[in-house]
């Protein structure tokens, strides 16, 4: 995990770069050593009276050519993701200690307030959110009104909440008596941030890790 000061993860992924690109360049000479070797010997044992074509030798000689730019454009471009890697997660860990958004229903109880948002597809007359038990069990619910289209914020007062667990919600948006389509958010505290094989991953306060490009908005 990183803390706001990771600066020398960065220096790190780049060591680590420059030694991958170092072995590659390493593993390259070597190849081409070994078909120069073989183009070398060839030669020599060719018959005389049946040479190796010219034509023959120079594309053995471009694919040869071929294969190494092939092998070199990889290497710069696994070594530079590598490095952007490195620079997301530093520029990351300023998210550390602010709340963010994610998709999902499931709200986090701090300070005896749970807060979540709902992004609605259009505008809706009549929008109700029921608070559920882990269980599934209704245990209230808010009466948001009339909401326009797009993100809508909410908090919801959980100092009676007594449950072992998260609780979540389910949103009810209509118009006309048509169904509005939504897509209920939570807010979370980011704790830290890391990276892995897959990317960025957002470490939240009492949630699962998430990938940073699960994060709708940054509060």
């Amino acid at each position: 995990m990183l803390t706001p000061t990771t600066s020398s993860t960065a220096s790190a992924a780049a060591t680590s770069s420059a030694a991958t690109a170092s072995n590659s360049a390493a593993d390259m000479n070597a190849a081409q050593d070994r078909f120069l070797k073989l183009l070398v010997a060839q030669l020599n044992n060719q018959d005389p009276m049946n040479p190796v074509d010219n034509a023959q030798m120079t594309s053995q000689m471009a694919q040869i050519n071929t294969v190494t730019g092939i092998q070199q454009v990889n290497d710069t471009l696994k070594s530079m993701a590598e490095q952007f890697t490195a620079m997301q997660v530093l520029q990351g860990s300023s998210m550390v200690g602010h709340d963010v958004l994610i998709d999902g229903n499931t709200l986090t109880v701090n300070n005896n307030t749970a807060s979540g948002a709902i992004d609605l597809a259009g505008r809706a007359e009549s929008v109700k959110v029921d608070i559920l038990s882990p269980s599934g069990q209704g245990i209230d619910t808010l009466n948001l009104g009339a909401l326009e289209a797009g993100r809508n914020n909410f908090n919801w007062d959980a100092s009676a909440y007594n449950y072992s667990g998260n609780p979540s919600y389910r949103v009810t948006a209509t118009l006309g008596g048509q169904t509005i389509a939504n897509t209920a958010m939570a807010r979370a505290t980011v704790s830290s941030v890391s990276s892995d094989a897959t990317g960025m991953k957002v470490q939240l306060q009492g949630r699962p890790d998430v990938a940073y490009s699960s994060v709708k908005a940054i509060l």
